[in-house]
């Protein structure tokens, strides 16, 4: 088990720390932390802010994902998703929304607007090569081993 430290921004009082929703949930939710609400409307992005800056071991990353309510419902959703904050980061998380919806939607302090998953990172050693191995698939991608 992991040891991840949330410290609570300043202001923040209000804003819980992120929590699971659910026993075998797999993501905790964020909240926003605004100071008034603010409307995204079609097309638009924003940096919501959460209240929060975390620490976490080196062994994991933290993923921002959409929260497949506000995706079905509204079409908001996070670009770059997953986003990942590394575990040097020691800033306040914020999340990237964009409206792919066709209505305004406004963000309201406290809302549900994404969830962190934590993975762990595996250690990777990088190794250049004048040659690579063969494999069936080859050089072929995108949709190269789709069916026709």
């Amino acid at each position: 088990m992991y040891q991840v430290l949330f410290k609570r921004l300043e202001g923040n009082d209000d804003i819980a720390v992120p929590r699971k929703m659910s026993e075998w949930a797999a993501g905790f939710d964020l909240q926003a932390a605004v100071g008034e609400p603010l409307t995204l409307a079609p097309g638009d992005r924003i940096l919501v802010p959460t209240g929060f800056a975390m620490a976490m071991p080196k062994e994991l990353e933290a993923q921002i994902r959409p929260r497949s309510g506000l995706a079905f419902k509204h079409g908001i959703t996070c670009l770059n998703s997953p986003g990942t904050i590394d575990a040097d980061y020691r800033g306040e998380v914020k999340v990237l929304l964009v409206n792919l919806g066709s209505e305004p939607f406004t963000i309201t302090r406290g809302e549900r607007i994404a969830q962190m998953v934590f993975q762990e990172v595996p250690s990777v050693t990088i190794e250049e090569a004048d040659e690579l191995p063969d494999t069936v698939r080859g050089a072929g991608g995108f949709g190269h081993t789709g069916v026709k």
